[in-house]
C-alpha cells in the first residue's frame, strides 16, 4: 500500500531536474580496495593503467551529511530522486557504451542528466523506473556513456519473505567455459558498501531487511553482482577489450548464499549470469568487444 492513493506518474509530472557535473581525480586507491576485496593478489590497476570496465563506480561518489540520510539510509533528497512519497529504490539494470577506457590518476568529469521516467505496474504495486545518463570524460573526450536504471515504488517492503536456499540443493549447471564462485558475507558488503558510498541498511541491518523491507536477509549489492559478472571477462578475455554492456538484476541475492558467476563466451562477446542453489539466472549481462 502506498501512503497516498494518487498514482506515483502524478508526483514527477513537472520533475525535470537539470544535469549536473562531477570533477573526480580518479586516485588509484579505490581500485587498489576494490582489488583486495575480490581477493586479487595486487591492485588490477594503479597510476597511469586503464581502469576495468564499470569500476568507475568507485569514483564520482557523494558523501552527504548524516542528518541528510533518511530512515533507509539513503539521502532524502536529491538532483535525481523522485518526489515520491515512503520512496523505495532498487537499481534494475543499465548499459554503458565504452569507446576509450578511463585511465586511472587522469582527472575525469562526469555530466548526469535525466534520461526517461516510465510508471509500471509490478507484483508489489506501482513502480517508477527512473533512467540516469552519465557521460564521463577524460582529457577533453568522451570516454563512456552510461544509462542506469533505478525502479523506485512507494510505500512498505513487500520483499520475499522465507529464507535463503539451503545448501542440500545442488548447485547450479555451469554451461560454458567460464565460472567463478564467490561467498558474500556480512564483511564483503560492509566492505563493498564503504567503497561505493552506500549507507542502504538492506545491506548491513538484518532485522530492518526483515521487519521493514520484508526481505530474509541481508541483500547482496546488485552493482556488486555485476562487477563479479564482469570479472569473469576481465580474467578470460586479456587481450579484448569491453566496448559495450547491459545488465540486467532479476532477483536478490543473500548474504550466505554460494554465487557463481558463469559466462558462455561467443566471437563477438559474452552472456553472463550470476546464478546461486536456488536459481539460475539472479542478475544477467552480455558484453561486446571492440
Amino acid at each position: 500500500m502506498t501512503s497516498s492513493s494518487a498514482p506515483l506518474e502524478s508526483y514527477v509530472e513537472s520533475w525535470r531536474p537539470a544535469p549536473t557535473a562531477q570533477m573526480d581525480p580518479m586516485a588509484p586507491g579505490p581500485a587498489a580496495a576494490l582489488s583486495a576485496l575480490l581477493d586479487q593478489p595486487e591492485p588490477t590497476a594503479a597510476t597511469g593503467d586503464l581502469l576495468p570496465p564499470l569500476w568507475h563506480w568507485l569514483y564520482f561518489l557523494s558523501w552527504p551529511a548524516q542528518s541528510e540520510l533518511g530512515p533507509d539510509g539513503h539521502v532524502r533528497d536529491g538532483t535525481f530522486l523522485p518526489p515520491v512519497p515512503d520512496r523505495r529504490r532498487m537499481v534494475a539494470g543499465g548499459r554503458c557504451r565504452i569507446t576509450a577506457p578511463l585511465r586511472v590518476g587522469v582527472p575525469a568529469e562526469r555530466v548526469s542528466s535525466l534520461a526517461s521516467v516510465v510508471p509500471r505496474a509490478g507484483r508489489s504495486g506501482a513502480l517508477l523506473f527512473v533512467t540516469t545518463r552519465h557521460e564521463i570524460r577524460q582529457s577533453g573526450r568522451t570516454c563512456l556513456v552510461e544509462e542506469e536504471d533505478i525502479v523506485y515504488r512507494s510505500g512498505t517492503g513487500t520483499g520475499p519473505r522465507g529464507t535463503p536456499a539451503a545448501d542440500s540443493v545442488p548447485l547450479p549447471d555451469a554451461e560454458g567455459s567460464w565460472a567463478r564462485r564467490t561467498l558474500p558475507d556480512e564483511r564483503l558488503l560492509f566492505r563493498f558498501s564503504a567503497l561505493t558510498a552506500n549507507a542502504h541498511r538492506i545491506h548491513y541491518d538484518a532485522p530492518y531487511c526483515r521487519d521493514v523491507e520484508g526481505y530474509p536477509g541481508l541483500v547482496v549489492h546488485g552493482p556488486l553482482l555485476t562487477l563479479l559478472m564482469l570479472e569473469l571477462v576481465r580474467a578470460q578475455e586479456t587481450g579484448r577489450r569491453v566496448h559495450s554492456l547491459a545488465y540486467r538484476l532479476r532477483q536478490p541475492v543473500f548474504a550466505g548464499e554460494e554465487v557463481w558467476a558463469i559466462g558462455a563466451p561467443g566471437d563477438e562477446g559474452a552472456r553472463l549470469r550470476i546464478a546461486t542453489r536456488s536459481q539460475a539466472h539472479h542478475a544477467t549481462a552480455e558484453v561486446a568487444f571492440g
